[in-house]
């Protein structure tokens, strides 16, 4: 995955996932050291669960903060589920129209959000993120494992996001963090597998791909 390539992603774009720690956050770091290169950049996470707050270490604006981007979130959740179960939890409601109006403010800078979970993650009662994110029409790169079961739960999203009118900049697979890992191989040709099956540019994160922000 060149930096090239990176560079040449429109703004603003949405860092989506097809589940739960794929590798959304590394990829939006990616992205936004590769941006910083050309000016300011925001990053804005509008749902975060299981964070204390936009200051926890464990928070994903926190590895972004360290790329020199401008991070910002909507609502953050201390328990470590959806947002809809989340909210419940702790006895808050989720004001999704005030979250598409905050998405829509004028950014400094190009905009690049992440999304939540997989894509149809709910957010509140009878609604879940991908019915609630088209509204906002905006493209988006689709992170994925490289590992067994990727094709089905790529080809599934890709179908998803494609059938509500989204365009897919890219499929990105993530193997783990090393060539060596037996899942990079895997990765390999899950992605040849894929570029059969959709029109769409489909790519590897390969260990030079994670962000290094010290370098």
């Amino acid at each position: 995955m060149s930096d090239g390539f990176l560079a040449s992603l429109p703004s603003p774009i949405w860092v989506l996932g097809t589940d739960t720690d794929v590798g959304k956050t590394w990829v939006s770091a990616r992205i936004a050291k590769t941006w910083m290169k050309e000016g300011p950049v925001t990053y804005r996470k509008p749902f975060q669960c299981g964070v204390m707050g936009e200051d926890d270490a464990a928070s994903d604006l926190s590895m972004l903060r360290e790329t020199g981007a401008i991070v910002e979130s909507f609502v953050s959740f201390l328990a470590p589920l959806s947002p809809l179960a989340a909210a419940e939890s702790e006895g808050r409601g989720m004001d999704l129209e005030a979250a598409l109006a905050w998405c829509s403010r004028p950014s400094e800078g190009r905009l690049l959000m992440e999304g939540v979970g997989g894509l149809m993650v709910p957010l509140s009662e009878g609604r879940h993120f991908l019915a609630w994110a088209t509204d906002l029409r905006i493209p988006c790169v689709l992170v994925a494992r490289g590992s067994l079961g990727t094709l089905n739960h790529t080809l599934l999203s890709c179908e998803a996001l494609m059938l509500r009118g989204w365009r897919i900049e890219a499929v990105i697979l993530n193997p783990g963090l090393e060539k060596n890992d037996p899942h990079f191989e895997a990765a390999e040709r899950n992605a040849e597998i894929l570029k059969r099956f959709l029109p769409i540019k489909v790519e590897v994160l390969s260990d030079e791909g994670t962000p290094s922000i010290s370098d």
